[in-house]
C-alpha cells in the first residue's frame, strides 16, 4: 500500500521499549484484523518459551494490530513470531489441499460437466 507521497507503508514494525530486551517486543501488522491476530496469537501461545502472548486492535477504524510476545529464557521474541507464521501457513496451505482434494473427489463422483 503506497502513502500519500508514494513510499510503501511497512507491512510490519517492531517497537520495543528503550532499554528493554529483545525477549519483549510488539509487532504492528498494518492491514491486519482478528483473522490473523487470534490465529497467529494461538500458534504463538502453543511454544513453552512464550510467557505472554496478545494483540489488541488499535481502533476500528484501522486496519492493523498490535502483537505483543514476551519470551523465557533469553529467547527473542521474533523467532517464536517468525515460527507461528510459519506454522500457520502449513496450516492454511493442509486446509487448502484437502479442501481442493475433496472438491475433485465430489466433482468425479458426480460426473461434472464443467470439471
Amino acid at each position: 500500500m503506497a502513502g500519500a507521497d508514494g513510499e510503501k507503508k511497512p507491512v510490519l514494525e517492531m517497537v520495543q521499549a528503550d532499554g528493554a530486551d529483545e525477549g519483549c517486543v510488539t509487532f504492528v501488522l498494518h492491514e491486519e484484523d482478528h483473522t490473523l491476530g487470534n490465529s497467529l496469537r494461538y500458534m504463538v501461545m502453543k511454544r513453552p518459551d512464550v510467557e505472554f502472548c496478545g494483540y489488541s486492535i488499535t481502533h476500528p477504524s484501522e486496519s492493523k494490530i498490535n502483537f505483543r510476545i514476551q519470551t523465557r529464557g533469553g529467547l527473542a521474541a521474533v523467532e517464536p513470531l517468525r515460527r507461528g507464521l510459519n506454522e500457520l501457513t502449513d496450516v492454511c496451505q493442509h486446509v487448502l489441499n484437502t479442501f481442493q482434494a475433496r472438491v475433485t473427489e465430489f466433482k468425479e463422483t458426480q460426473g461434472d460437466p464443467m470439471g
